[in-house]
C-alpha cells in the first residue's frame, strides 16, 4: 500500500469489507451453495481474462472483455455465490501499473460487489426461473436489470476510487463514467443471458462456451485496435519530442495546443473521432520547425527579412513531413494553414475566411491562446482573461470569431491550467529580465505583421486518470 493515499487505502478497505460481507453467506450452514457451477464459472472467468490481458494478443487489454461470464453467474447463482465468481480471476490476473497487490484486491472487491448487486436485481425479477424456463422475451428484463445494476455499482465505485486515489476533483470523478459504460454492459448482459440459457439447456455448460468464441474474436480485434492506436501515439510523441529538443524555448506548447484545440472542437460539436484528429493537428502544428535551421530558431536579436522568410516556411515543411501519415487526415491541412488569417494577410498562401480549413482555424486560436498564457524566458504569461480579450479583439481579422467564442465557452466551463514552458528560474520567472524571444514569437516587420497576438508555440499533455484506478485494470 506504499504510495497510495490514505483516503484510497480506507476506500479499498471499505470495499473489501463490504464484498466480504456480501459473499460470506455462501459459506454458512444450510446455504446450499452450488459449488460445482460456482467453481466452473470462476475458472472460466479467470482463464478467459488472463490471456485477454497478455501482450501476445497485441498489448494489454483492460479487464472486462469477458464480463458476460460474471453476468451469466448473476443469472445462474444465488447472490452470495455469484459474488465469489470474479475473485480468483481478479486476484491472479496481471495489472498494468503498481503496486499490484492492492490493485488486485481492489479489482476483486469491486467486481464482487457489482456481481452481487446484479444477482440481486435478477433475483427480484425471477431471473433464474426465467432463464431455466427459457422464458423469452421476459428473460430479457431480469438480464437487463442485472446488467444495469452491475454498471451502476462499477461506475459508482470507479468514481469513488478516482476521487480518493487520483488528483481528480470530487465533482468531476464520476463525470462521463456512466454514459460510456451503459452500452458495453448492455452487450455483455445479452451475452451473459445467452450463456445462462445455454447452461440450463439439455446440452449443459459445454454449450455455453460457444458464446465465448465471438467474445474472444472481439477481444483480439480490440487488442489490435489498441496496438494500432499505440503506434499512432508513438509516432506523434516522437515528432513532438524532436521539435521540443530543437526548440527548447517552447517545450510543452504542442500538447497544450492539442488540448485547447480539443476544447474548441468539443464546443463545436465534433464527434470523438474528429476530436482525435483535431488533437493531432494541435500537437503537430509546429512540426515543420524541424526543417528550420536551429541557429534561426535560437537566434538572439532581431531577425533579418531572409530569416523571417525561412521561419514562415515551417508550415510547408510540416506538411511535407506528415504528408504520408494517413491517419492524420485533415490534421495535415491544419498544419499547413494554421498561420493563415481571416483577412487574407497570413501565410503560406494568404487564404481568407472560409477558404481556410476549419481545423486550421481551430488550431490558430488554440496556438495563440497558449502562446499568450504561457511563461517564456523573455516574458511572463498573460492572465487568461487578458488573452481572451486579445483573441476577441482580433476576431474577424486574424481569427475565426466562431472558434474564439467556442474557446471562451470551454474556458468558462472547464477552466485552463497553464504551465511554464521555459526555464522557471530564468528572467521571466522573476519578472526582472529582458530575454530575447524565440524566432517565431518575435514581431514581424510591418509589411508582414501577424497581429498583436503571438502565433506559434508548443504544449504538454494532461495525464489521463481513468487508467489509474477506475476500470478493472
Amino acid at each position: 500500500m506504499v504510495g497510495i493515499p490514505v483516503a484510497a487505502r480506507a476506500y479499498i478497505a471499505g470495499a473489501v469489507v463490504c464484498a466480504a460481507g456480501c459473499a460470506l453467506p455462501a459459506f454458512g450452514p444450510g446455504a446450499g451453495t452450488p459449488w460445482w457451477p460456482l467453481a466452473l464459472l470462476a475458472a472460466l472467468y479467470a482463464v478467459s481474462e488472463w490471456p485477454a490481458r497478455r501482450s501476445r494478443l497485441g498489448g494489454v487489454v483492460g479487464a472486462g472483455s469477458f464480463l458476460s461470464v460474471l453476468l451469466a453467474a448473476a443469472l445462474l447463482l444465488p447472490p452470495a455465490a455469484a459474488a465469489l465468481v470474479a475473485v480468483p480471476g481478479a486476484l491472479i490476473s496481471p495489472v498494468e501499473r503498481g503496486p499490484a497487490p492492492p490493485r488486485r484486491i481492489w479489482r476483486a472487491a469491486r467486481l464482487a460487489l457489482a456481481v452481487w448487486a446484479a444477482a440481486h436485481a435478477a433475483l427480484l425479477l425471477d431471473g433464474p426461473a426465467a432463464v431455466a424456463a427459457s422464458d423469452f422475451p421476459y428473460a430479457l428484463v431480469p438480464a437487463g436489470a442485472a446488467a444495469l445494476a452491475f454498471c451502476l455499482v462499477v461506475t459508482a465505485l470507479d468514481g469513488g476510487i478516482l476521487a480518493a486515489a487520483e488528483p481528480v476533483p470530487p465533482r468531476g470523478a464520476w463525470h462521463g463514467l456512466l454514459p460510456r459504460s451503459l452500452a458495453p454492459h448492455a452487450v455483455h448482459g445479452l451475452a451473459g443471458l445467452m450463456m445462462a440459457v445455454l447452461w440450463r439447456s439439455p446440452y449443459g455448460w459445454p454449450a455455453a462456451l460457444f458464446v465465448l468464441l465471438p467474445m474472444c474474436i472481439s477481444c483480439w480485434m480490440y487488442a489490435q485496435y489498441h496496438r494500432e492506436r499505440a503506434a499512432h501515439q508513438a509516432t506523434i510523441r516522437a515528432l513532438v519530442q524532436a521539435v521540443d529538443i530543437k526548440d527548447a524555448y517552447t517545450r510543452g506548447h504542442s500538447e497544450r495546443v492539442g488540448r485547447a484545440s480539443v476544447l474548441i472542437g468539443r464546443e463545436l460539436g465534433m464527434d470523438e473521432d474528429r476530436l482525435d484528429v483535431i488533437r493531432f493537428a494541435g500537437i503537430l502544428h509546429d512540426v515543420g520547425k524541424l526543417g528550420v535551421p536551429t541557429r534561426v530558431l535560437r537566434k538572439d536579436g532581431p531577425l533579418t527579412p531572409e530569416e523571417r522568410r525561412v521561419i514562415e516556411l515551417h508550415p510547408e515543411y510540416g506538411h511535407e513531413i506528415v504528408r504520408g501519415i494517413g491517419f492524420l487526415g485533415e490534421a495535415r491541412a491544419a498544419i499547413l494553414h494554421h498561420h493563415e488569417r481571416m483577412d487574407g494577410s497570413g501565410y503560406p498562401y494568404g487564404l481568407s475566411g472560409d477558404r481556410i480549413p476549419e481545423a486550421a482555424r481551430v488550431v490558430a486560436v488554440a496556438d495563440a491562446f497558449d502562446a499568450m498564457t504561457s511563461t517564456r524566458s523573455y516574458r511572463r504569461a498573460r492572465p487568461v482573461a487578458t488573452a481572451v480579450a486579445e483573441l476577441e479583439r482580433c476576431a474577424g481579422r486574424q481569427f475565426d470569431p466562431r472558434m474564439v467564442r467556442a474557446l471562451v465557452r470551454a474556458l468558462d466551463r472547464y477552466g485552463w491550467q497553464t504551465a511554464v514552458t521555459a526555464d522557471e528560474n530564468g528572467p521571466a520567472a522573476t519578472g526582472t529580465g529582458t530575454g530575447t524571444p524565440p524566432a517565431d514569437a518575435r514581431p514581424a516587420p510591418p509589411a508582414r505583421s501577424r497581429g498583436s497576438v503571438p502565433v506559434g508555440r508548443r504544449p504538454r499533455p494532461g495525464r489521463g486518470h481513468g487508467q489509474a484506478w477506475g476500470g478493472a485494470r
